[in-house]
């Protein structure tokens, strides 16, 4: 009876000294926090953040104003523009928009460009079609042009020289490539192209509840290549060009009338379908992601479509960022086409984004632009 007593004597006890833990604790925090801030961890708003969220951004700079003002909107119950969590949903392109486009080409571009001209293990069975493509394509970036119809010649070169790879191969396959150093930078791998600024913003809207999806022209396994680990996100959010995936059992038999089996892997087919740039970035959005984002960031006239379609007539307050490759110094930026956004934002009610004066760092620190080590880089390659 007496050990009984004991022990609940001793439960009593701590639960005494628990309580007067806890009513310590917070009185401290009372004390040592100023009346009006916010909580650890917390902003003003409860937003979760650590410091500055968009650190990499300029002080006062308009779109890091426009972004911030539109989340304290959104984020408050209390407020006519709240978005509930279900809607916020927003869609980013790759290249020039996330990822570096112009370094001096594509990420997409160069891989092509390595398989059927420099890979041992390929180049010799390359095409004379893809061979052609990748010439073409070389003209062009000792041009300074785009080649009318590059956009199909290049989807179907990259369907064509990967054909007979498994799904998880072509990935495997981009993620070495994206080892390489990257031309046109020291201290920059062909993987780490990401543009910082747009990093924080993907994790700041992720932190307020926002879906991510990113939706590129790029081929969406090569996509799904450059975003893995580097973007939390993931490959169901990754929205790209779309080739055919077979059956290893399946030949020439119409997917209609095969049926995979416990035998089959899948292979990339060898066709190329569908490039997800302007309207086609619409209709993709529709019938995958299905519901109107409000929220889009882009960079060029592949991007226009999607922008437009976000901010037109949306139940909710919606945005559209557009980027300006005006940076000659840390990039390679193309003040005409920065020039041409800039007036597009202003006809068409979008934000624009300066590289040059809205972003501290690009790449980071160490990562330096080398013009020698850029466009010469092509044009070792040999055309006949």
């Amino acid at each position: 009876m007496e050990r009984e007593k004991h022990i609940t004597t001793l439960e009593a006890v701590v639960i005494v000294l628990i309580i007067f833990i806890v009513v310590a604790g917070c009185v401290c925090s009372m004390i040592l926090r100023p009346a009006g801030s916010a909580a650890p961890g917390k902003s003003a708003d409860g937003t979760a953040v650590s410091g500055d969220p968009l650190s990499y951004w300029t002080d006062g700079c308009e779109p890091k104003e426009q972004l911030t003002s539109y989340m304290k909107a959104i984020t408050d119950e209390a407020s006519p523009d709240f978005i509930p969590v279900e809607d916020r949903i927003a869609v980013f392109d790759l290249d020039g928009t996330l990822f570096g486009e112009t370094n001096p080409i594509y990420f997409d571009h160069s891989l092509l460009l390595y398989r059927v001209l420099q890979d041992p293990s390929y180049m010799d069975k390359a095409s004379d079609v893809e061979k052609e493509t990748c010439y073409t394509m070389l003209e062009g970036i000792k041009e300074g042009t785009y080649p009318s119809g590059m956009d199909i010649m290049h989807g179907q070169g990259v369907a064509s020289a990967f054909a007979g790879m498994t799904v998880d191969e072509f990935i495997d396959y981009c993620l070495a490539f994206r080892e390489q150093q990257a031309p046109g930078y020291d201290g920059l791998l062909r993987g780490d192209q990401f543009y910082l600024p747009m990093l924080q913003v993907i994790d700041y809207l992720q932190a307020n509840d926002f879906t991510v999806f990113v939706v590129s022209g790029t081929d969406r396994l090569i996509l799904r290549g450059i975003v893995k680990d580097k973007i939390n996100i993931p490959f169901s959010q990754v929205k790209g060009s779309v080739e055919t995936i077979i059956a290893t059992g399946q030949g020439d038999t119409d997917g209609l009338d095969y049926n995979f089996t416990s035998d089959d892997q899948l292979r990339l087919g060898g066709t190329f379908v569908t490039k997800n740039l302007k309207m086609n970035k619409v209709s993709l959005i529709a019938q995958e992601i299905g519901q109107q984002p409000v929220l889009a960031f882009g960079n060029s006239s592949g991007d226009y479509s999607m922008a437009e379609y976000v901010c037109q007539n949306n139940p909710h307050k919606s945005l559209a960022f557009m980027l300006c490759c005006d940076d000659l110094e840390r990039e390679y930026g193309n003040e005409k086409k920065a020039q041409t956004m800039l007036e597009h934002c202003r006809e068409y009610d979008q934000v624009p984004i300066s590289m040059k004066n809205d972003w501290t760092t690009i790449y980071g620190d160490g990562v330096t632009k080398n013009p020698d080590k850029g466009l010469s880089f092509y044009y070792d390659y040999p055309i006949p």
